[in-house]
């Protein structure tokens, strides 16, 4: 994955296209101006990706970085992956997640869904809907299906699309749900991801 033409001192790299058009779609809902977001790809791109990055033209005006990527199995081994790729490109990598070390640029990591649990994306949506009705018919479905002898191998992927499917435009990704406007960007539950994108 190559990185587009650096445009903002304030760069945003998040892992895929669906984690893309959910952070344009937030960043423009707290109207926050002046953001990057850039994908870098899958998991195991992120090194290559900042290899290139590092080397583009203007990244020299690049004064702050946000790395943003699912946890899946382990947020510690995803945090660490992060800090691996940043100092193979000797960029400042933090000690922790979710604070900034470094200057000129500064770079911050999030691991979704919380810096802590396993999951991704999906899992941190999944959790703005806890008021919708229509969940507990999703989750006696899912818990029929699997019953039923089918393996659900990412629930939280299955709960994201199956609440889709219940959408004016149930074919969209979780990203362009974000950006029609079906996801509560003002739920609690995204309360640290805001914080993380003002702190950039």
């Amino acid at each position: 994955m190559r990185a587009d033409k650096i445009e903002h001192e304030i760069q945003l790299l998040v892992e895929g296209k669906d984690a893309r058009n959910f952070f344009t779609a937030l960043l423009a809902h707290m109207e926050l101006v002046g953001v990057q977001v850039q994908n870098f790809g899958g998991v195991t791109e992120l090194r290559s990706f900042l290899a290139a990055f590092v080397r583009a033209p203007n990244f020299s005006n690049v004064r702050s970085i946000g790395i943003v990527r699912d946890a899946e199995q382990s947020a510690g081994s995803a945090f660490q992956s992060v800090r691996d790729s940043l100092e193979h490109v000797n960029l400042a990598a933090p000690r922790h997640p979710d604070e900034s070390t470094g200057e000129s640029p500064s770079v911050r990591v999030l691991i979704l869904p919380d810096n802590a649990t396993p999951g991704m994306l999906e899992t941190l949506l999944c959790s703005t809907l806890t008021q919708d009705p229509v969940t507990k018919c999703i989750d006696d479905f899912l818990q029929y299906a699997e019953e039923s002898g089918q393996r659900l191998q990412v629930p939280d992927k299955a709960r994201a699309h199956a609440w889709l499917a219940t959408r004016p435009l149930p074919q969209v990704s979780v990203g362009v749900a974000a950006m029609k406007g079906y996801w509560n960007l003002d739920h609690q539950a995204l309360d640290a991801v805001r914080k993380f994108l003002t702190a950039l």
